[in-house]
């Protein structure tokens, strides 16, 4: 008799404390179901930081200090010589002081998260008026509408966004079918970004000027630039000169270096990284025809860099003291953070969900930050107001 109660006993016991594991799984499920959208960002954002500052990560390569050349400094300043020939030199024709962006390639009625022209949009078109002082601006789009719309070209100035820039540039729509016609390789895996980046090219060669992403800024004039002998002139991206990215570009129309550029895409693996035709592939071209560009040194364009450390330095708050002495810094230079730097790249892909996406006009005219302080003259006098809040 005790045996068998000793044995219905402890089978009793184990039966119970299955139960309660059962019981402790399903409640820990449950509670990870429900706090899952307020943990993963938390989660994602230490695994990015992880991802990103640990020993071995590359971006130490690209954040590493740098001299720039003598080479660098002639394209900087316009004193690049022309390219010796046998012809008689003749009086180099101007680049145009026109600058270009590109816009809504995507429809975000049915992607919603490639996202409507927005406040940092129009602080970067603004560059182009108050820092470039361009002569023309050309927003190139195909969708703008805001709320979004199915339909293509559907009522632009319903972004109020675009409605406040709409006396200082021009709209220039690009039909599907004409997107669709840059995709010269059938069956290949053709992103947004690859149009854009051929979209880019063909404007710059059939018109020139100047080219910025919707995320870049420019800060000065590029007066000495525009009067290059050089068809096109790119900035290196990172201390490692690893690259030259498209995100700025300045260039002639009817460019040798652009010509070569574009054939590439007739055969270019599409599946490489995703940066390898806009940084990676133009770096190899400079190597293979430097009389054709005139590059630039990190510090023009795309300095500070992408890299988790440089993001957070140009949007750390800044105290009272370190307030005034970067807008003094800034006023020195004419509007820039040091004196070889020209324009900004704020690298959206890396700043956006961290820095970018939280900025209203508000925020950028009182809260000190290094990014705050470069763009906060090109604020319209009323956006802030409750219209365009």
């Amino acid at each position: 008799m005790a045996s068998w109660l000793s044995k219905n006993v402890n089978r009793w016991d184990r039966s119970v404390l299955l139960r309660r594991r059962r019981s402790s799984i399903i409640v820990f499920i449950i509670l990870a179901v429900i706090l899952a959208p307020y943990i993963w960002p938390f989660l994602y954002a230490f695994g990015d930081w992880i991802r990103q500052t640990n020993p071995w990560s590359e971006q130490y390569q690209v954040q590493q200090d740098f001299v720039s050349t003598k080479d660098e400094l002639e394209c900087l300043f316009g004193r690049t010589r022309p390219v010796a020939t046998t012809t008689p030199p003749t009086e180099t024709e101007l680049i145009p002081n026109h600058v270009h962006f590109i816009f809504g390639l995507s429809n975000p009625y049915t992607e919603p998260s490639v996202g409507t022209f927005n406040f940092i949009s129009y602080l970067a078109v603004r560059s182009a008026v108050v820092g470039i002082r361009a002569e023309n601006i050309s927003l190139h789009y195909t969708y703008l509408a805001d709320p979004p719309a199915p339909e293509p070209n559907k009522n632009p100035l319903s972004n109020r966004w675009v409605d406040r820039l709409k006396d200082e540039i021009t709209l220039v729509y690009h039909s599907p079918d004409e997107m669709a016609a840059l995709k010269n390789q059938p069956g290949a895996h053709w992103q947004a970004a690859h149009v854009s980046d051929l979209l880019r090219l063909n404007l710059l060669r059939e018109q020139g000027g100047i080219y910025l992403d919707i995320d870049a800024f420019g800060l000065l004039p590029f007066t000495d630039l525009l009067r290059s002998p050089r068809d096109i002139i790119m900035g290196h991206e990172g201390g490692n000169r690893a690259g030259l990215c498209n995100a700025i570009m300045v260039a002639r129309k009817n460019s040798t270096f652009i010509d070569r550029w574009v054939a590439e895409y007739n055969h270019v693996d599409l599946s490489h990284e995703w940066n390898f035709h806009s940084v990676i592939l133009p770096k190899k071209l400079q190597l293979q025809n430097p009389d054709d560009i005139c590059t630039l040194p990190p510090s023009t364009f795309f300095w500070p860099t992408w890299t988790w450390h440089h993001v957070q330095w140009m949007h750390e708050p800044l105290t009272r003291q370190q307030a005034r002495q970067w807008t003094t810094e800034i006023s020195r230079n004419g509007g820039s953070l040091f004196g070889e730097q020209l324009a900004f790249h704020a690298w959206s892909q890396m700043s956006w969900d961290r820095y970018l996406s939280k900025l209203t006009p508000e925020m950028v005219r009182t809260r000190d930050t290094r990014f705050n302080l470069l763009v906060r003259r090109f604020l319209h006098d009323d956006v802030g107001s409750s219209v365009l809040q």
